[in-house]
C-alpha cells in the first residue's frame, strides 16, 4: 500500500503554505475561495485525510465508523437501505454515520472527503458523481469502498445493482398483455444508471411486441412531484392519450396517482418500486417489488468481507424484482 499522503504533500500540489493548508482542513477564514477550491482539490487528488479522532484512538486501531452516503433519507428506498447496512453494522458492533448528497456531484466528494477525515473504516456510496477516479488513492491504501443501487463511474469497485431492466420490461410487458398499447411513461434522469436500466425496459417491451415507440407519450427529467403530476396532464391533454402509465420510480408513482385523482377514464398504472400504502388505495397499485433493506445487508456484508481481508477482485451483484401484481395494472383500455 501507498504512505498517506501528508499536508506538506497538500501544500506543495496546490502551490499553498502548510498554513494555508491548515486553515483549509479546519475550515476557517481568511483563505480566498480560489485558493480553497485549489486546496481542496489536491486534497481529493491525493487522497489526503485529516485524523479528527486520532486522539481518541489508541494508535493503529481502526475506528468502529462506517460512512454511509445516500441521496436523501426521505425517499423510503433510501431509508429502507440504510436500515438494512445498519443491521449489519451493528453485528460487528460498528456505527454508521448517514449523509444526503441531495444528488449533488460536488456535495458527495465533500461528503466523502469529511467522512475519510474521521476515519471511517469504509464508505457505502448512491453516487450522484459522474467521475469516481479521485477514490482510487483512498482505494490503493486500503479503504473499501461499495457503491449502491448506481455503479461508480471511471472507477472499479465493489457495486450492488438492482436489476432494473428486466424489471421494467415485465411491468410494461404486463401491461401489453391487458390489451395496452398507447403506454405513458413517467422517468427522472434517464441518464442516471437506474432510469437508463428502467426506460431500457419500456423499450424493450414495446420492441418484442413490435409496438410502434410514440415519442410524445415519453415524459423525462420528472422526479420532483409537481413536474411528475404536470406530465400525467400533459399526457391526457394529447390528442391521442394513453390507457396506462408506467412510473420508473415510487416517488413519482406518488405524484402521479395524486394527478390522477378524478380521472374521467380509468388509466391502467404500474411503478417501480413499491410504496407505503400502495395495496390499500381503492385500486390498489400493481408495482415491480423489490427489496432495498437487503441491498443495504448484502452491501454492508460485502464491505466487512473485505475489511476481514478478503482480496477478491471487484464484485457486481444484482439483486432481483418481481411484479406485485393488485389490480391497477390488470384494468383493460377504457
Amino acid at each position: 500500500m501507498k504512505a498517506r499522503p501528508t499536508m506538506l504533500d497538500v501544500a506543495k500540489a496546490a502551490g499553498v503554505s502548510l498554513k494555508t493548508v491548515s486553515r483549509v482542513v479546519n475550515n476557517e477564514p481568511r483563505v480566498n475561495d480560489e485558493t480553497r477550491e485549489r486546496v481542496n482539490h489536491a486534497i481529493l487528488s491525493l487522497g489526503f485525510r485529516r485524523n479528527d479522532i486520532a486522539r481518541s484512538l489508541r494508535q493503529g486501531q481502526m475506528a468502529s465508523t462506517l460512512g454511509l452516503i445516500i441521496e436523501d433519507i426521505v425517499n423510503p428506498f433510501y431509508s429502507h437501505l440504510a436500515r438494512g447496512v445498519e443491521q449489519v453494522a451493528s453485528q460487528y458492533n460498528f456505527m454508521v454515520i448517514l449523509s444526503n448528497s441531495e444528488e449533488k456531484p460536488a456535495r458527495e466528494r465533500e461528503l466523502v472527503n469529511a467522512l475519510l477525515r474521521r476515519r471511517v473504516a469504509g464508505l457505502l456510496i448512491v453516487p450522484a458523481g459522474h467521475d469516481h477516479s479521485y477514490l482510487k488513492n483512498e482505494q490503493s491504501m486500503g479503504t473499501p469502498v461499495v457503491f449502491l443501487d448506481r455503479p461508480p463511474i471511471d472507477l472499479d469497485a465493489d457495486t450492488i445493482l438492482l436489476d432494473s431492466l428486466p424489471g421494467a420490461r415485465k411491468g410494461v410487458q404486463h401491461l401489453l398483455q391487458h390489451g395496452h398499447r398507447r403506454i405513458g411513461l413517467i422517468c427522472g434522469d434517464p441518464g442516471v444508471h437506474t432510469g437508463a436500466g428502467r426506460v431500457a425496459g419500456y423499450h424493450d417491451a414495446l420492441n418484442e411486441w413490435r409496438v410502434p415507440i410514440d415519442e410524445s407519450l415519453l415524459c423525462f427529467g420528472r422526479d420532483d412531484p409537481a413536474k411528475a403530476e404536470a406530465a400525467v396532464h400533459e399526457l391526457l391533454a394529447l390528442p391521442d392519450p394513453p390507457t396506462a402509465i408506467f412510473s420508473t420510480s415510487n416517488h413519482i408513482s406518488v405524484a402521479a396517482l395524486r394527478a390522477l385523482r378524478g380521472c374521467a377514464q380509468q388509466l391502467a398504472f404500474v411503478g417501480f418500486d413499491d410504496f407505503d400504502l400502495a395495496e390499500m388505495l381503492p385500486t390498489p397499485i400493481t408495482v415491480i417489488k423489490h427489496d432495498p433493506t437487503e441491498m443495504g445487508r448484502q452491501g454492508a456484508e460485502l464491505l466487512f468481507a473485505r475489511l476481514n481481508g478478503d482480496e477478491r477482485p471487484p464484485q457486481h451483484l444484482f439483486l432481483p424484482t418481481e411484479l406485485l401484481v393488485r389490480g391497477s395494472g390488470e384494468i383493460p383500455p377504457g
